[in-house]
């Protein structure tokens, strides 16, 4: 049996890989992954203390946020896709300029 330890540093990893993609990152793609990826972290979090509590609250809120987060990928591709089409460029520093 694996201890309750190595899930939450492997979230705490998981989480810190996604935030420093986030703010790192210019490419627009790459930080929405980084968000999913902050996501699944919490979702593991999630399920390892619910596993661990013998609660089932935790596997309950990590339906919603992966609803959530399929919301959240369906959105954010048609803001891509929306933005490339306008900018010819995925990069965030060229997005901020909306202005037409």
């Amino acid at each position: 049996m694996v201890p309750l330890a190595y899930y939450l540093i492997l979230s705490a990893i998981l989480f810190t890989l996604g935030a420093a993609g986030f703010l790192f990152k210019r490419n627009i793609v790459t930080i929405f992954m980084s968000v999913e990826l902050m996501l699944n972290a919490v979702n593991l979090t999630f399920v390892a203390l619910s596993y661990h509590l013998r609660q089932l609250d935790g596997q309950i809120i990590v339906f919603f946020v992966m609803v959530i987060a399929a919301a959240e990928a369906a959105v954010g591709l048609a803001i891509v896709i929306a933005v490339f089409r306008n900018r010819e460029s995925l990069n965030v520093d060229r997005i901020d300029l909306m202005k037409l």
